[in-house]
């Protein structure tokens, strides 16, 4: 997963200047667009309330996906925080639950204490930024990458990010794998050959469920435990 030192640094350019801008964000308009974007996970992908979802600790101004996972959890699905293992490895992925203790892992970034691993069928990832083929600019470790790499069946992929992360291209290498659907507060895109695509929540919809079957996902409801 080595990059050519001249791409290793335009990302790392680009990379600070993607949060500096997240950062600069007014609370107002941060809330606003979370509420969008909380709309669409929760109308265009009905199918994650039957599903191990994982999904990350807010960090550094991301899109905050414990609301909306909380309610997930409500309703039937499981739910992971990722948990490093260490340089060059995949995640492992750790259940969580509101309540459930937890303890600082990898950056300080908080993860669930003693709680069993799952394997997550979906997975909801913070993009820093989304490029036009969706392609995601992570925090330049390649946790995500690895981990996709290692998953059988592979994961269905959401990219959770606004709408000033977007980039035309992170110039993505052999090892950078797409993701399957991007999200912002302005909707819900498809990745198709070539791009991205919009599609209205139905579509969307439609679509992950037919990537459960393509990849042999569960397609019925799971027991739920905490």
């Amino acid at each position: 997963m080595s990059l050519s030192p001249a791409l290793a640094q335009w990302r790392k350019t680009e990379r600070a200047a993607l949060i500096a801008r997240r950062l600069a964000a007014s609370a107002a308009d941060h809330a606003n667009w979370s509420g969008r974007i909380e709309h669409s996970l929760r109308a265009g992908f009905p199918l994650l309330e039957r599903l191990v979802v994982g999904f990350c600790w807010p960090y550094q101004g991301e899109f905050d996906a414990r609301t909306v996972v909380s309610e997930l959890h409500r309703r039937g699905a499981r739910a992971a925080l990722p948990v490093v293992l260490g340089k060059g490895r995949p995640l492992e992925f750790h259940e969580w639950w509101p309540g459930v203790g937890m303890v600082n892992g990898a950056y300080d970034v908080p993860i669930p204490d003693g709680t069993p691993a799952l394997t997550p069928d979906v997975l909801l990832i913070p993009a820093v930024g989304v490029g036009d083929c969706g392609d995601r600019l992570g925090y330049g470790g390649g946790f995500f990458d690895r981990t996709l790499a290692a998953l059988s069946p592979r994961p269905l992929t959401v990219a959770l990010a606004f709408e000033l992360s977007r980039i035309p291209t992170s110039d993505p290498q052999p090892h950078d794998i797409l993701m399957d659907f991007v999200v912002t507060e302005c909707g819900i895109e498809a990745a198709v050959p070539g791009g991205l695509e919009a599609v209205d929540v139905a579509e969307a919809a439609r679509r992950a469920e037919a990537l459960l079957l393509e990849r042999s996902l569960p397609s019925t409801p799971i027991g739920k435990s905490n």
